[in-house]
Parts: structure tokens; C-alpha cells; sequence
């Protein structure tokens, strides 16, 4: 199924920052282990909008500072639809594989860790998920937008069909 990527400038927009993982890694060189932190990052406004990045220095400060940074060049834009997702989906990236349904108002976000940050920075607030295959941060944030990026906006599919929005709700 091909994915409808919308990509969003980051200059005009209120910008919230998730950590979602920090990891230490080490390279073995010759006097010993040399240490780094590599860190991914979820950030988005809340409406509609969100994307991630990773981050790699000496420091766990730069890190951070550095998978912002490559979170802002990668937002895409997340159909939204009265608080929660259009229609169940699932999604999959390498190991990670994730299972996103739409809940009634007042469920709230029932996520893991790395899916909520997504869902949450995407402004959905009324949503089932449950991740299903490896629990890697990373495979599990990259799947959750692969789900995301895969469900259809009710409108376009309206205009697609050449219907109204309330006959591709109610058939």
C-alpha cells in the first residue's frame, strides 16, 4: 500500500520534544572502551504533526539537541480525526510491529512507551495500541509512523470516491 508522506516545515510551528530513549554505546579502540550516547527523539505539536529523530555525540546533552534537530527535518503530517485515529492499522519496521485502533472519547492513549511519545506528540488522545513484535525503541517508534503514514484522511477518501464525508462513515 503506497504511503501518503506530507512533509511540514518546522518554522511556523509550536514544537513539543519527547525523549523516547537514551542509549550509551561503546567502541572499542585501543586504550580501551570509548563511550558515546546515541538518543531518539519524538516531536510534534500536538495537531496532527509529528516526527522523529536520532541523535549521536560524546554527550547526552548533544545527543538530545542533535535528534531535535533531525526530528524537525523529518515531520509528516498524521490524520487526525476527533481525537483519534481514522481506522485501525498496523504497521511494521524491521522487528517492530505495532497495531493502532481507534477508541471512543474518554479512553485515553493505551500505548507502550515509545508509541505513546508518537501518538501523543501527534495529538491523538484516544487510542488502543499494542506493539507486537521487538520492543526496540527504535523499530517500535519507526513502525508506529509507518502505521500512521499508511491510514487514509476520511476527507481524501471522500473526494476520492466522489462522496460525502457522512456516506464513508455510515456506507
Amino acid at each position: 500500500m503506497k504511503q501518503n508522506v506530507t512533509k511540514v516545515k518546522s518554522a511556523d510551528l509550536e514544537l513539543t520534544e519527547k525523549v523516547v530513549a537514551i542509549k550509551r554505546v561503546a567502541k572499542v579502540v585501543k586504550g580501551g572502551r570509548r563511550f558515546s550516547f546515541s538518543a531518539i527523539v519524538v516531536v510534534g505539536n500536538g495537531d496532527g504533526v509529528a516526527g522523529y529523530g536520532l541523535g549521536k555525540a560524546n554527550e547526552v546533552t548533544d545527543a538530545i539537541t542533535k535528534g531535535i534537530d533531525d526530528a524537525k527535518k523529518n515531520l509528516m503530517k498524521v490524520p487526525v480525526l476527533k481525537g483519534t485515529v481514522p481506522h485501525p492499522q498496523k504497521g511494521k519496521f524491521g522487528g517492530g510491529r505495532v497495531l493502532i485502533k481507534p477508541a471512543s472519547a474518554g479512553t485515553g492513549v493505551i500505548a507502550g512507551g515509545a508509541m505513546r511519545a508518537v501518538l501523543e506528540s501527534a495529538g491523538v488522545h484516544d487510542v488502543l495500541a499494542k506493539s507486537q513484535g521487538s520492543s526496540n525503541p527504535h523499530n517500535v517508534v519507526k513502525a508506529t509512523f509507518d502505521a500512521l503514514l499508511k491510514m487514509r484522511d476520511p476527507r481524501m477518501v471522500a473526494e476520492q470516491r466522489g462522496v460525502k464525508l457522512s456516506k464513508v462513515f455510515n456506507g
